[in-house]
């Protein structure tokens, strides 16, 4: 007996959906039994996991909190990744959205919310998007792996966010914690109704949005699309390749960036090394979980960010390690991308010779 591996002919249709949820399941079950080796209860834990990420309003308003910064980076990473460029530096972009959104409130803060908070956006933008482009630039010019460039530029982003809050932008009456001093009221993005949720979750909605028109029904978007699955056709075509690296690289800092700017302004409401959690590093899992489509993102976005609470429920009532949430993302990633494999191909045994 032998097994044979043939590609399908035909998408799979439904059966994709039960490949993802029996993936989700047996990374779950791997969960399970990880929980039982450290000699906490299996089910209890897995019962808690899911209560404290969807069981009450407060910890869906939580997901929904932590799903935001993960949807912008994410949708950032995965038009990055459809020109096959492998951008892993959504972190250091996010850092670098707040480093630009925070200088523009501490250094205007007499400026009205209407002018104060677009300015806001166009810095963490700005930064983002040059932090972004430093790595297009040294792949097209000296043929620098961006693999690299984009991981190291994550660490020296967050140390100049460090030697901000450390530094000159310190909260003189922070107690010695590092800080900077709380935005003025304009430079807070205002909360929905008596909701812990902000405005930037319309922002975030329309981000998504216009991505996904970009990419579907934009002639630049088909190009990006055309020229990520076969560069050489695409260079042969004369499709403009070098620019549109330049341009998905800031496009995907700009959207990290904005990332950075929401966090600091809607939620913490003034910037702290606090701020740096692992959203960059978590986007990339949902990028690829989602197949790099934007409304997939979103679902996969809000599944990882209820993940996260939900081990912050683990780590109260059951002392499991926070950093079980990062191995369950991964077991998430792994079981997955296998899965996706029998979405692809097909296995046949047949009687050996």
């Amino acid at each position: 007996m032998r097994v044979q591996v043939t590609k399908r002919q035909e998408p799979l249709g439904w059966g994709s959906c039960f490949i993802f949820l029996g993936a989700l399941a047996f990374s779950l079950a791997v969960s399970a039994a990880l929980l039982g080796l450290q000699g906490k209860p299996p089910v209890t834990g897995i019962r808690l996991l899911f209560a404290g990420a969807f069981g009450s309003p407060w910890a869906l308003e939580d997901c929904l909190l932590k799903a935001v910064p993960i949807f912008l980076c994410a949708l950032g990473v995965a038009v990055a990744f459809r020109l096959q460029i492998w951008n892993l530096g959504a972190e250091g972009q996010f850092a670098l959205g707040a480093i630009g959104a925070s200088w523009v409130a501490l250094s205007f803060p007499t400026l009205p919310g209407r002018y104060l908070l677009p300015l806001m956006f166009l810095a963490a933008a700005l930064a983002g998007g040059l932090w972004g482009l430093i790595p297009a630039v040294l792949k097209l010019g000296l043929r620098v792996n961006e693999i690299i460039v984009t991981l190291m530029l994550n660490y020296i982003g967050i140390l100049i966010l460090e030697y901000k809050v450390y530094g000159a932008w310190k909260d003189p009456g922070s107690f010695g914690f590092p800080m900077t001093p709380e935005f003025p009221a304009a430079a807070i993005v205002g909360s929905i109704g008596a909701t812990r949720l902000n405005w930037g979750l319309l922002v975030c909605l329309a981000a998504g949005a216009a991505i996904a028109l970009f990419l579907d029904h934009t002639r630049l978007g088909y190009e990006l699309k055309a020229s990520g699955e076969n560069i050489r056709a695409a260079r042969y075509a004369r499709l403009p390749y070098e620019r549109l690296v330049l341009m998905v690289m800031a496009l995907s800092g700009a959207l990290a960036g904005w990332a950075g700017c929401l966090e600091a302004s809607g939620s913490l409401h003034r910037l702290q090394p606090t701020i740096m959690v692992g959203y960059g590093y978590t986007a990339i899992v949902v990028a690829w979980l989602a197949r790099l489509h934007p409304l997939k993102i979103a679902i996969a976005a809000l599944l990882l960010a209820g993940l996260r609470v939900g081990v912050e429920n683990l780590h109260l009532d059951l002392q499991v390690p926070a950093a079980f949430g990062q191995i369950m993302e991964g077991l998430i990633l792994l079981t997955v991308l296998a899965g996706n494999f029998f979405k692809d191909y097909r296995l046949r045994w047949r009687e050996a010779g």
